[in-house]
């Protein structure tokens, strides 16, 4: 039986990308176009992502069809982020993929971002499926989730001000680093010792029962303004060069821990042990080892390599395959939505 082939558009943010896929994994064109110009700003800025985008898509699709040996015409249906996200890129992604399903009369699915980033990890791992339960943590984001089997998602916790990634970008500027912050903080943090500057763990403490509203929930809005504070004291004694390295170690392992610690009492909750973490900040080396150990020998850890975690056109398609197989198709007046609560997406 010929497996379908599907066209993967992703403008979420600040990657521009397109895939093309055949079945669940067989991955023909993959092209991710990284904005560089944010860096300049320690942050992406909305309106420089949509136009970059508005310039770059057209390139970015034709190459990856031209990768896949294929034609736009040859494509079986067109998957696109529609939300969440930045609504200027959103719509670039979205009115393109409209306009191609209406000309070529294929099936349009409406992806949303962040169950995208569920399905990353199955196309290297078929054994990456639920039941898990799933942290997501990305530059926009940072969910808790229950997934007892594709399309049901029951919301355990999220973060009620910054999401993880936001507070390595802000941090990461803090200390002069480059945007995007996780890397660069990642890799300095090896040089640091964490219980040099002892930092806070916003929301998390040994008194939190099952049923308190925070329970599952992040924070990470305190965390950023305990470096803040940190910063200037060793600003104003001339030793923050010296205790850069132990700064970024600290934070760096305070957000570790609070996501570990969190998505463990996920784990105990549900009984489930198999985890899967997907988002940007999942490629973080040190996050991943800290789940794995705490999950033991009789637990699962899934997670996609770094190119796959970031926000990218391949999981957008592997989302949209699955809306396709469950007829989800979208109607050619589908619109970009900013704000698109997961809980909402079937």
């Amino acid at each position: 039986m010929r497996q379908p082939l599907l066209l993967g558009i992703e403008t979420s943010c600040d990657e521009t990308s397109a895939a093309v896929l055949r079945g669940e994994r067989e991955l023909l064109g993959h092209v991710i176009l990284s904005q560089d110009i944010h860096a300049v700003y320690g942050g992406v800025v909305p309106e420089l992502a949509a136009r970059a985008h508005l310039c770059a898509l057209d390139d970015v699709i034709e190459s990856a069809l031209r990768e896949a040996g294929i034609a736009l015409r040859d494509v079986d249906a067109i998957g696109v982020t529609a939300g969440p996200g930045l609504i200027g890129a959103l719509l670039v992604g979205v009115s393109w993929a409209k306009a191609a399903a209406f000309a070529l009369a294929k099936p349009l699915l409406a992806v949303h971002h962040m169950e995208a980033h569920l399905f990353a990890p199955n196309l290297e791992d078929a054994d990456a499926r639920p039941p898990f339960v799933a942290l997501l943590v990305s530059g926009g984001h940072t969910l808790l989730l229950w997934v007892p089997e594709w399309g049901e998602y029951q919301r355990l916790g999220e973060t009620r001000d910054d999401a993880a990634g936001e507070a390595f970008d802000k941090v990461a500027k803090l200390l002069g680093l480059p945007y995007p912050g996780g890397p660069p903080i990642e890799r300095l943090a090896r040089e640091g010792d964490p219980d040099r500057h002892r930092l806070p763990r916003p929301m998390l403490n040994s008194a939190q029962v099952p049923g308190d509203a925070d329970y599952y929930d992040f924070s990470f809005s305190g965390l950023k303004t305990a470096v803040v504070t940190r910063v200037a004291r060793l600003e104003a004694a001339c030793e923050l060069e010296s205790e850069r390295a132990h700064v970024a170690a600290a934070f760096h392992e305070a957000v570790v821990d609070v996501l570990a610690s969190k998505t463990m009492r996920a784990v105990a909750a549900t009984g489930c042990r198999r985890v899967l973490a997907g988002g940007g900040v999942a490629a973080n080396r040190r996050l991943r080892d800290e789940l794995a150990g705490r999950l033991g020998a009789g637990g699962r850890l899934f997670h996609s390599c770094p190119r796959l975690a970031v926000d990218n056109g391949a999981m957008i398609a592997r989302a949209a395959l699955f809306h396709l197989q469950r007829g989800d198709v979208a109607p050619l007046d589908v619109s970009a939505r900013a704000d698109w609560p997961l809980a909402m997406s079937h």
